[in-house]
């Protein structure tokens, strides 16, 4: 079995969700991995890593508003605020979504749904570069 492993930094532009699927497929096709799994960690705490809808942008608005209502960022309900305001509801953001996704590999490729994507989720107001491993392990 061979392991590859590679960090990539992604710039995000702030909240939103980017889709760093062929980011990840380009790792994917430098490790030479037929047959494998690709697991993806995201080493932050106030972004997330998912696998989402890449057809219809609206899914990727209405998972944004959910959450903007789910967690409000009015200043007043938290504790923590030493980053600003925006800082305490990216990290429940996080708990409630996930940091890493481990995804399957075969012929060379990841082994995504026709609709699925993979995304950074940006919880936070400004933009920040976000790290990402990708270990890939496989024949």
């Amino acid at each position: 079995m061979t392991h590859y492993q590679q960090r990539i930094t992604i710039q995000t532009i702030g909240k939103s969700l980017t889709n760093i699927t062929s980011k990840i497929q380009s790792v994917v096709n430098d490790s030479s991995i037929d047959t494998g799994l690709c697991t993806i960690f995201l080493r932050h705490t106030s972004a997330s890593l998912l696998i989402q809808e890449n057809a219809d942008p609206d899914v990727l608005k209405d998972l944004s508003n959910f959450f903007a209502n789910l967690v409000p960022e009015d200043g007043r309900s938290y504790i923590h605020d030493a980053e600003g305001p925006d800082d305490m509801p990216a990290h429940i953001r996080t708990v409630l979504t996930k940091t890493s996704e481990q995804i399957p590999i075969y012929r060379g490729r990841l082994l995504l749904g026709t609709w699925q994507g993979i995304y950074i989720w940006e919880h936070r107001t400004h933009s920040h570069y976000r790290e990402v491993v990708v270990h890939i392990t496989g024949n």
